[in-house]
């Protein structure tokens, strides 16, 4: 008698699951959405990499869905204080972040306190990744991979290194390329990428990782001379620069990557809806034309590759951060 009533509940329960499934999958998906404009926060300056390319994607999510895409940016603590308000943004679809290799992956590891969970966010779709190339003065007396680890070794502690900020691609490249190689060199950060880049053409420091894009111009007028590259192939630009690999070094191969986030929570019909139309607004030519010129690599992908993509990444520096003992204070 009792498994008679249990089947029969069982039976009830599994046609009402069904008829709750069919009317599911008739809805359409997020209906409605977006009922109102989007906001995505930018937790760097108004004016860089990150905010340019930002608004040329938001200029077109707005012509895909239909409603207003705003960029606000919230700078400060190497791209903390944004992705700590954004983490704090109802999970509804309309607050997004710029996500990036700093929050996301490294800050975790050098911090000593967060505001914000880095899991605290559901990845949607990857935007980019930004190679670096290691350059010196045109007056240094080394011209490949090798002839700087003979330089560092010859002159331990000597041989110095710019960087845009602690904590930065700038600097945990050479802090890679130092374990990698087994050398010594001294770490002179600057207050951005700018500034370090300017006392590099003057002579006044004998190395630094800088971003492909911004190097170029300075490559190109013989101010400064290209090492090697820190991406996996060489690029399509620079075809006469090896790759750290190439050189025997295939553990530093590093990019500075950002893609867009949710708060954790956003409905995943939500997050298909942005992610579908991200890779619609990546792929107009005024958006892919200004990533790819720069020798950056072309992201998209499900969100499911870009969370596999945080994951490694994470991995990656936190292992570093810890074996070299960098930490923020």
């Amino acid at each position: 008698m009792s498994f008679h009533f249990v089947t029969r509940r069982r039976l009830v329960a599994g046609a009402a699951l069904a008829a709750l499934g069919t009317a599911a999958f008739a809805q359409p998906a997020a209906p409605g959405y977006p009922a109102k404009p989007i906001t995505i926060i930018v937790p760097f300056a108004a004016g860089g990499n990150t905010d340019v390319k930002t608004r040329l994607v938001a200029k077109r999510m707005g012509e895909i869905l239909g409603q207003s895409v705003i960029v606000d940016n919230k700078p400060g603590a190497s791209g903390n204080i944004g992705m700590e308000l954004a983490g704090r943004a109802a999970p509804d679809g309309y607050t997004l972040a710029m996500g990036s290799f700093g929050p996301l992956a490294v800050n975790p590891w050098i911090y000593p306190k967060l505001n914000f969970d880095p899991k605290a966010f559901v990845p949607i779709i990857l935007l980019e990744k930004s190679p670096l190339v290691l350059v010196a003065p045109m007056d240094r007396p080394f011209g490949n991979v090798n002839e700087v680890v003979a330089a560092a070794k010859a002159r331990p502690g000597l041989l110095n290194i710019a960087n845009a900020g602690p904590g930065g691609a700038h600097h945990l490249s050479a802090e890679l390329f130092e374990a990698a190689a087994g050398i010594d060199m001294v770490g002179v950060p600057f207050k951005g990428g700018g500034p370090a880049s300017t006392a590099l053409m003057a002579g006044q420091v004998d190395l630094m990782f800088e971003q492909t894009g911004a190097a170029m111009p300075a490559i190109q007028t013989k101010k400064v001379k290209p090492i090697a590259v820190t991406s996996a192939q060489r690029l399509r630009f620079m075809p006469d620069v090896p790759t750290f690999a190439e050189a025997g070094f295939p553990a530093v191969t590093v990019s500075n990557w950002m893609g867009y986030v949710a708060p954790r929570g956003t409905p995943p019909e939500i997050v298909a809806r942005l992610q579908a139309a991200f890779a619609k607004a990546m792929e107009h030519p005024e958006v892919k034309d200004r990533i790819v010129s720069q020798g950056n690599e072309f992201g998209g992908g499900s969100s499911q590759d870009f969370a596999a993509f945080i994951d490694s990444e994470s991995g990656k520096w936190s292992k570093l951060v810890k074996e070299r003992g960098i930490r923020m204070e």
